[in-house]
């Protein structure tokens, strides 16, 4: 089952009930709330306000979305412990991580150790309470390319780790096809935006547009055979009415 949903950084201006208000009235299941605003690190009284007001309007917490960097924020001042004591508040079945701040091609090989080692072991500190890691699939980290999330899968296999998925920003539809069948059996959650080429650059498009990627899409992930929330993430202005556009579009792409 695909389950609709939003990633709540989309509306970084937009206070959390005003969030749950939205979701609601797209008739939305389910928000993946981020660490960086919303439910920061350590705020266990923020955590537990909006899970309540989640849980009171119906709406499931998909993830928490923290913006942890494996191999780099322990030292840096966020201990995991916090990020998980956070997501327990928030009653997330599952925490968004960051695997490091380089490409696969620009790491070398005690980069990723580091980066390999600390997702083993966050990833052994969520188990315990029941709770999974998943990695965005982003530029700049070590999941950057198809290639590169495939490696890192490798080194991960048999762990508590996991992938968000995305479309690679400026790959064509067969690219980002093919990542998403060969990572399939790892993907948790996927972030559902569409981007294309306008003015020269690359900007943000109602989900409409890319309609017909998303469908099949949305069919490779539903032939998992598992449940799997695909959340609106960067609509086009930051518009409120566009997300309520998209998640039309979106509820329509989901019903498989």
């Amino acid at each position: 089952m695909i389950i609709p949903g939003l990633v709540s950084i989309t509306f970084r201006r937009l206070p959390p009930r005003e969030i749950v208000r939205l979701v609601s009235e797209a008739g939305l299941a389910c928000i993946e709330w981020g660490g960086d605003i919303h439910v920061p690190h350590g705020n266990l009284n923020a955590a537990n306000e909006v899970r309540g007001m989640s849980e009171d309007s119906g709406i499931a917490v998909a993830s928490y979305g923290s913006y942890y960097r494996a191999g780099l924020s322990e030292d840096a001042g966020l201990p995991f412990s916090s990020v998980l004591e956070t997501a327990l508040a928030l009653n997330a079945p599952g925490i968004r991580v960051w695997a490091g701040n380089k490409n696969w091609e620009d790491a070398d090989s005690s980069f990723k150790k580091n980066v390999i080692d600390d997702l083993l072991r966050i990833g052994c500190m969520a188990s315990s309470s029941k709770i999974s890691i998943s990695l965005e699939y982003h530029g700049a980290t070590l999941t950057s390319s198809n290639e590169s999330a495939l490696s890192l899968a490798k080194e991960l296999a048999g762990s508590n780790v996991f992938f968000y998925w995305q479309p690679p920003v400026g790959k064509d539809f067969a690219y980002c096809a093919d990542g998403l069948v060969k990572l399939l059996d790892l993907v948790s959650h996927v972030h559902v935006f569409h981007w294309a080429a306008e003015g020269g650059g690359i900007a943000r498009m109602p989900l409409a547009k890319g309609g017909r990627e998303w469908s099949k899409y949305f069919e490779i992930l539903s032939s998992s055979g598992g449940n799997h929330s695909a959340m609106l993430e960067h609509v086009r202005d930051d518009s409120p009415e566009q997300f309520l556009e998209d998640a039309a579009i979106l509820k329509k792409m989901t019903r498989i």
